[in-house]
Formats: structure tokens, sequence, C-alpha cells
């Protein structure tokens, strides 16, 4: 499904299931990303910071990355090990989700670290993506490690201890207090995020839904992006309408054991063709 390759302390990454990076790493998956002069995306994920764009060949380089870092981080992160060619193969199957998965072609899901993804799709709600990201560089600033030229993402404990008045530097309004509650049980074990890997999206859906402020869609979000529930379909105002003109409200059989796939695919599809949503 891919092969990489190790020269001048760069990693070269060849996926034949397709990597579209701006696609992938800007569609709302994840907060952290963003599009340098160079050409170059730069972002930061498990304690490790990251640049990599597209070579005309369609390689893939990740700059200044051994095979130590590729193998334990974003090998996983990128979500190489998923034949992602058989998946479309079943999705195919249905007329409307073949077109939406050609016109896709390279989306990924990202296996993010649950607790920053569960911390970011709490500052998500009734936001948009410049001020998500604002919030969120604000937090890792204030809060996170200064590792020479970015901040790491702050842990639940580091949170946990805090008032609303010290986030009230975040700027985050409203989700103040259901950060501190989520960080607060995180850190105490009430809830187990590691734990909710291993169990159905539906019991993930439902325990994430104890933290105040986590309704359906941010709790589905977390599932996917972080706690490898493919099966898992966020749903929002927008996805609902998109859902309802392309399949009047019912993912195809066929979809649901990828339907975080066909999600993301349906998104972009609509979103980019202009649907009359």
């Amino acid at each position: 499904m891919y092969k990489v390759e190790y020269k001048a302390g760069n990693a070269y990454l060849t996926c034949q299931d397709g990597l579209n990076l701006p696609n992938t790493l800007d569609c709302g998956q994840a907060f952290r990303w963003s599009l340098k002069d160079n050409g170059r995306w730069c972002g930061a994920a498990y304690g490790k910071y990251l640049e990599l764009s597209k070579e005309p060949d369609g390689t893939v380089v990740l700059y200044n990355t051994d095979e130590n870092d590729f193998e334990s981080i974003w090998k996983y992160y990128f979500d190489l090990e998923r034949d992602y060619k058989a998946i479309n193969g079943i999705l195919c199957k249905d007329e409307t989700l073949k077109k939406a998965a050609a016109f896709s072609c390279g989306i990924r899901i990202l296996n993010q670290e649950p607790w920053e993804t569960l911390c970011s799709f709490i500052i998500s709600q009734n936001n948009n993506i410049k001020r998500i990201k604002g919030i969120i560089q604000r937090l890792c600033e204030n809060f996170g490690n200064d590792m020479g030229g970015w901040f790491s993402f702050p842990s639940p404990d580091k949170l946990a201890v805090l008032s609303e008045e010290d986030l009230a530097v975040l700027r985050s309004g409203f989700r103040a207090k259901y950060i501190l509650d989520a960080a607060r049980k995180v850190s105490s074990g009430e809830i187990d995020l590691e734990y909710l890997k291993g169990v159905s999206c539906d019991d993930s859906r439902n325990a994430l839904m104890q933290i105040k402020g986590v309704g359906p869609k941010v709790a589905d979000c977390v599932s996917l992006f972080s706690l490898c529930h493919i099966d898992a379909f966020p749903k929002d105002v927008w996805i609902k309408r998109a859902m309802q003109v392309l399949f009047k409200g019912e993912l195809p059989e066929n979809a649901r054991p990828y339907a975080g796939i066909a999600q993301q695919y349906i998104f972009f599809y609509a979103r980019e063709t202009k649907l009359n949503i």
C-alpha cells in the first residue's frame, strides 16, 4: 500500500492509495497544520514537529524524519496501513459514493492523539476554522511546553488544576468550562480514552458524552479521528443536509462499516461540487 525510503535525513513516501495533503490536513479533522510560504505543510503530533510536501511525481517528503519517527508515529498518524483501495472498492458499489470517492481520492483519516482531539473538537463547537486554530494556538502557547520554535499541546493534568479565569487568555467563551471538565475527567481516569479504543463505537460515544458540552457530533469526531472507530459518522447540520440530498438521509448498507471514510468523502464532494443543500 505504501513504500518509504530514507535519504539525506528525510523520508520519501510513495502511497499507492494516495495522500492528498491539503484535503487531509485542512479539511476539519485536525487544527494544528498550516501551509508555509515555501509550499510545505507544518504541524505537530505526538510530541513531534513535522514539515512535509508533495513532489510533482506524487512522492510525499517528510522532512527531518528518520525511520524510528516514521514507524512509531507517522505511519499510524496518516493511516498508511489501511487499504483504502479495497475500502473504496466496497464503497463504490453505490453509484453516488463511487462519484464521491473518485472526487475525494487521497483523503485519509488521521489517527490523532486522543486528548488533543477531544479538546480540539470541544473548542470547535459553533466556531469557524480560523478561530478554532487561534484558540488552540493560544492554548498551546500559554499552557504547553516550548519545544524550540513550536509548543506542545498541554496535557489534561496541566489543565485540570486551572480555573475558568486562567483560561480567559484563550478567548474561548463558554467552551472554557467544557475544556476544564474534560481535562478533569481524563486526568482523574473517570474517562479513559485509550480504553475507549477497544469498545464499540456506541459505547465510545456514550462515554464521551458524559463530559459537559460533548454531544453526539463531537463524540463521533473524537471516536473517528483518534479512537480507531472507523464506523463513526459525525453529523452536523451541513452533513445531514448533504445526506438528505444524496441518499435520502440513510447511508447505504455497504458503507456502514467504513462510515467515517464515507463521511469524509461525502462532505468533501458535497462542498466542492456546491450541491444545492
